[in-house]
C-alpha cells in the first residue's frame, strides 16, 4: 500500500467546469482606445442631456436607485417586504422596521448616491480589464432585485434589461462588449446627478414634499437641502473618480 505522501490528490469532477467558469469571468480584455472611450461618454452625456432620450433611458437610474434603497435596508436589518418600478420612471422600495434611527436614514439616504456609486464600482472593475465579470456581476444583481418586485411593470422592465446584459455577455465580440460597458457606467455616472439637480429644482416648486431629501429632513432635523447638497457632493465625487479610471487606467495592448 502507498503511503499516504506518495498518494494522489484528487478532485471531484464537478470542481473543473466551475474552475472554467470563474476563469473566464476573471479574464481581463485589453482596454478600447481612448478615443472611443470618449465617444461613449459623449453619446452618454448626450442621452442624459437630451430630454426626450433622458425620459426613455431614465429608468435605468431608477433601477439602480431602488436598488441602492433594497440593499442598505438589508444590509442594516430592516424588512424588505418589495420594489415597485412605474412607467413614468419612478419607483418605490417598501420596508419595515424602526420607522427613525441609523437604519432607516442609512436606507433613505442611499437612493440617489446609488447610481453614481454603482458606476464608480463598475469603472474599477473596467479599469482592470474585467469586462465579463462586471456583465454577469450585473445580471446577479438584477436576479436578486427581481425576486423583490412586486409589479408586473417592474418585472418587465427587470427582464428587458437582464436579457439585453445577458446577449451583450454571451453574443456580442469582446471589444463591442468594452466599449458598450464603458458607455453603460459613463450613463450611469452623469445620470446620477441629474436626478439630485431634478430634484432641487422640483423642492423650489413645492412638488417634491416627499422626497428622500424631505424624508431625512423630518428624520435627522437637518435641512433637506444639506441632504441635495450631500447627494449631489457624493455623486460628484464619484463621478470624478470614475472618469479618471475610465480614461487613465486599465490594461492596454
Amino acid at each position: 500500500m502507498p503511503s499516504p505522501a506518495r498518494q494522489a490528490v484528487r478532485f471531484p469532477a464537478e470542481v473543473a467546469p466551475l474552475n472554467a467558469v470563474w476563469n473566464q469571468l476573471t479574464a481581463t480584455q485589453v482596454a478600447p482606445p481612448h478615443w472611443l472611450i470618449i465617444v461613449s461618454g459623449v453619446v452618454a452625456l448626450a442621452i442624459v442631456s437630451y430630454r426626450p432620450a433622458w425620459h426613455i433611458s431614465r429608468g435605468l437610474v431608477t433601477i439602480a436607485h431602488e436598488g441602492g434603497h433594497a440593499l442598505v435596508a438589508v444590509l442594516t436589518r430592516r424588512k424588505l417586504q418589495g420594489i415597485r418600478l412605474h412607467s413614468d420612471t419612478s419607483g418605490v422600495t417598501l420596508t419595515r422596521g424602526r420607522p427613525t434611527g441609523p437604519g432607516m436614514i442609512a436606507t433613505a439616504a442611499a437612493g440617489y448616491v446609488a447610481p453614481s456609486l454603482l458606476g464608480l464600482g463598475a469603472a474599477r472593475l473596467l479599469a482592470s480589464g474585467y469586462v465579463t465579470l462586471l456583465l454577469w456581476a450585473v445580471l446577479v444583481l438584477l436576479a436578486c432585485m427581481l425576486l423583490m418586485i412586486r409589479n408586473l411593470f417592474g418585472v418587465v422592465s427587470l427582464l428587458v434589461v437582464g436579457g439585453a446584459v445577458f446577449a451583450l455577455s454571451w453574443y456580442a465580440p469582446q471589444d463591442v462588449q468594452g466599449v458598450l460597458a464603458h458607455g453603460a457606467v459613463w450613463f450611469l455616472l452623469l445620470g446620477g446627478l441629474r436626478p439630485i439637480i431634478e430634484l432641487q429644482s422640483k423642492r423650489r416648486r413645492g412638488r417634491a414634499a416627499d422626497s428622500d431629501a424631505d424624508q431625512l429632513a423630518r428624520l435627522t432635523r437637518l435641512p433637506g437641502t444639506f441632504w441635495v447638497v450631500l447627494f449631489l457632493l457624493v455623486s460628484g465625487a464619484a463621478f470624478a473618480s470614475g472618469a479618471y479610471l475610465l480614461m487613465v487606467s486599465g490594461p492596454t495592448a
